[in-house]
């Protein structure tokens, strides 16, 4: 009847389930447990398979998305960190232009006496701070916030003719530089 029709829906002749199940007891209890474990898992999901293969082309793509975006890092990272090199070098070398021109340039302003551009941290090239040092003739080595008026006006002057000696530029105002002299 119904169950005959529910067999043969799997594939299953009656007579075959019967000589193969007839032998088993079972009891009512049991029958009731399997039912209740039955009806507690719900309807089948008839639509599982093409569900599952839509995730899994879904996760294929992801998949793809993630190593194409870890690809991209990576190659930025070798980019940045190129960049850092080229940067690091060009600095070096301006630094050093521009130190040895600023060097020449305070002398020549100040008729003598010595100033040098120190880095505060030459390990760390990126992110190191530069220290002005100037010592006009006559006074003793100090910083240049120890310096008068006239004396830090004549070594802005030479830092900035000692930047434009590296990179010239096509026109430059000096708007009362001399004010503080």
């Amino acid at each position: 009847t119904n169950y005959e029709k529910k067999l043969q829906e799997n594939g299953i002749e009656y007579k075959d389930a019967c000589e193969s199940y007839l032998g088993i007891d079972v009891t009512e209890e049991q029958i009731n447990k399997l039912k209740k474990k039955i009806e507690n898992m719900g309807t089948v999901n008839i639509s599982a398979p093409e569900q599952y293969s839509d995730l899994e082309k879904r996760y294929n793509f992801l998949l793809e998305q993630q190593q194409d975006l870890l690809k991209a890092e990576e190659d930025l990272r070798k980019t940045i960190s190129k960049l850092n090199s080229s940067i690091k070098e060009n600095f070096h070398d301006t630094f050093n232009k521009v130190r040895n021109n600023f060097k020449s340039i305070f002398g020549q302003l100040f008729e003598g006496g010595e100033a040098d551009l120190i880095l505060t941290d030459e390990n760390n090239l990126l992110e190191s701070g530069i220290d002005i040092i100037a010592q006009p003739p006559g006074k003793k080595l100090q910083s240049i916030s120890l310096l008068s008026g006239g004396e830090k006006a004549l070594t802005a002057i030479a830092l900035l003719f000692a930047f434009f000696m590296v990179k010239p530029s096509p026109v430059c105002i000096l708007d009362e530089a001399d004010a503080a002299l």
